[in-house]
């Protein structure tokens, strides 16, 4: 049985990352053409996201890419020629997001390195509903919160 990170890593060398400072340069010199489409459920998106992101999340992101849908998102649809950047919370899920774009003919799509978390890391912008967050709120969003129930057996 295969683990959500077995997954990952057996994806891995088969997509392209993009860190956190070349994208940065990238949305600086060509915005416009860059789709940054944030994978996260949407309580993630509107908690934290990069500015002028898209939320598709990655349960409807299949349907998402095609016409006809109540879920399509046209953005999306017409992007399999053009420079589409996935963004999640540490770079994992995209991944698995990259890997189906690419085997549904997205010719360049891109995983963000350390996810939205490398990106604060690198304290470059985040917004919410209300702007800008500050860096104080972005790091303890990203700081890890996970209960003793969901650990489960992985302390053992």
């Amino acid at each position: 049985m295969k683990k959500f990170t077995d997954l990952v890593s057996q994806y891995l060398p088969a997509i392209v990352e993009v860190f956190p400072w070349d994208l940065e340069k990238e949305i600086e010199s060509e915005s416009e053409s860059i789709l940054l489409v944030d994978i996260r459920e949407p309580y993630e998106y509107d908690a934290m996201r990069l500015e002028n992101s898209v939320n598709i999340p990655r349960g409807i992101l299949e349907i998402a890419c095609e016409w006809g849908y109540e879920e399509t998102v046209p953005e999306l649809a017409c992007a399999r020629e053009k420079p589409v950047v996935l963004l999640c919370r540490s770079g994992n899920r995209t991944i698995l997001a990259a890997k189906t774009l690419t085997e549904m003919g997205y010719k360049q799509v891109r995983s963000l390195k350390t996810g939205l978390r490398g990106w604060n890391d690198y304290e470059l912008p985040l917004f919410n509903a209300a702007g800008r967050v500050t860096l104080d709120d972005a790091d303890e969003y990203f700081f890890p919160n996970v209960s003793p129930e969901q650990l489960g057996n992985a302390l053992d």
